[in-house]
């Protein structure tokens, strides 16, 4: 096989991004919750509440962690991997780069001091607002780096005179069109899929007979506001479908096997593609594209073939948009099924088939996270830098990224194995009853 170094450098980014999205999912959407269970601790002096905000907090600092590894890594390959791209872009990325590691150390020290300093005020509230700027790092750090990734897809604030970029303008270059849809999508999405997370873990222990009335208040802390959150993604995603339709036609077109230019577009669900595009076997929603694209099913959508034929990203996007959106809407149904029980038939909120249901809820929302990433940068292509610099000019032409695939690929397996293992044992001799008790409540419901 011949060494292609443009194809090793784009899997070992993949592979970059794909676990380090894991854990930057829960950094940023932890926290929330975290904040949320002291809150509602200290409002209603429930020591439920405030264990569950001490527990979380300690498993949020291993994946904050593994977090700090994996984005230096891809800072490290993106001037390793992409050199082009860097020479190019990164007097326009730098900014929002610097503004990232910024918000990362002010989330990382105020992290640091609410930690060790439980139980240390005669107020606990303030203790609580320590946490506040983890939650705002956390986000902003989410922000900035959201932020260049947007401007890779709708880049802007530069000129370009005689193939060199001139008249650069950073805050233009960072406020790009991309971002208010970007930016919206990564947050509620990241609160979202760390709420069926920390569900998840409350529902599984309900599953193997531990009815502590703890793990219930875990669960209704986080699938109240997993359904808001999964709502708020899917409307998000509305308007990243109408922010596609503006900016990046083809990759709209591209999601949803649409050809020809045309109103009363349908949207299509799954299906086969032969070679003279011809679908087969899809679910058809009439207007539906129509109306993702601009809310009238009158609406034109721009069709795939009105692009050059290496300007189209690959077609089997198509089964990631439809994956993605299929894992949200079942999110939303679980949720919601908890929701309605809560409200109208409590007695029926902890059986059997709900509750493997919201344990699987955590493995969905994290496929759901990397489907998404996946859709996003592979939607891109053939462009790093859309309408500028493709992937194949801005890659490397080293000999070494082989070795530099292996060697990271074994540095996530020692990491993801040893943040599972560190995991494990912290909380499988100290269950959470065993801490309630120590500190005089043994209340079980």
């Amino acid at each position: 096989m011949q060494y292609d170094a443009v194809l090793y450098s784009r899997i070992l980014t993949e592979m970059t991004l794909a676990f380090h999205i894991l854990f930057a999912t829960i950094g940023v959407g932890v926290p929330v919750f975290i904040a949320l269970a002291q809150w509602m601790g200290l409002k209603h002096n429930d020591p439920h509440y405030l264990l569950l905000a001490r527990r979380w907090t300690r498993g949020f600092t291993i994946t904050v962690a593994v977090g700090v590894v994996t984005g230096t890594a891809i800072g490290l390959q993106l001037s390793l991997l992409w050199p082009s791209f860097m020479e190019q872009a990164g007097q326009l990325i730098a900014l929002p780069l610097f503004m990232e590691t910024f918000a990362f150390f002010f989330e990382a020290i105020f992290l640091g001091i609410y930690l060790y300093t439980w139980d240390r005020f005669k107020n606990p509230k303030t203790h609580l607002l320590l946490l506040i700027p983890v939650v705002i790092g956390s986000s902003l750090s989410a922000f900035f780096i959201t932020a260049v990734n947007a401007f890779m897809n709708t880049p802007q604030g530069f000129e370009i005179v005689n193939g060199t970029i001139m008249n650069i303008e950073p805050l233009k270059a960072m406020f790009n069109p991309a971002v208010p849809t970007k930016v919206g999508h990564v947050l509620v999405s990241a609160y979202m899929t760390s709420a069926f997370i920390l569900a998840a873990l409350a529902a599984y222990h309900l599953l193997r007979g531990r009815q502590h009335v703890y793990y219930k208040k875990a669960l209704r802390i986080t699938l109240i506001p997993a359904l808001v959150f999964s709502i708020a993604t899917a409307l998000v995603g509305d308007l990243s479908g109408k922010f596609l339709a503006e900016y990046q036609p083809e990759k709209l077109a591209a999601a949803e096997w649409h050809f020809e230019t045309e109103g009363e577009a349908p949207l299509l669900l799954f299906g086969k593609l032969d070679e003279e595009q011809n679908v087969s076997g899809a679910i058809k929603i009439p207007f539906a594209l129509s109306i993702l694209a601009g809310n009238l099913p009158s609406t034109e959508v721009i069709g795939l073939n009105e692009f050059p034929a290496d300007e189209r990203p690959p077609l089997y996007v198509h089964y990631l948009f439809d994956v993605m959106v299929t894992l949200g809407m079942l999110l939303i149904v679980i949720a919601l099924i908890y929701a309605v029980l809560s409200k109208w038939k409590p007695k029926k909120m902890y059986n059997k088939w709900l509750l493997r249901a919201v344990v699987l809820s955590a493995p969905m929302s994290l496929i759901a996270i990397e489907i998404g990433w996946i859709f996003a940068e592979v939607g891109r292509q053939p462009w790093i830098l859309r309408g500028y610099l493709k992937t194949a000019e801005a890659a490397t032409a080293s000999p070494h990224v082989g070795t530099m695939l292996v060697a990271f690929g074994a540095l996530y397996v020692l990491l993801g194995v040893g943040a599972v293992i560190v995991l494990r044992n912290m909380f499988k001799n100290n269950r959470a009853e065993d801490e309630l008790a120590a500190r005089g409540d043994s209340y079980v419901a």
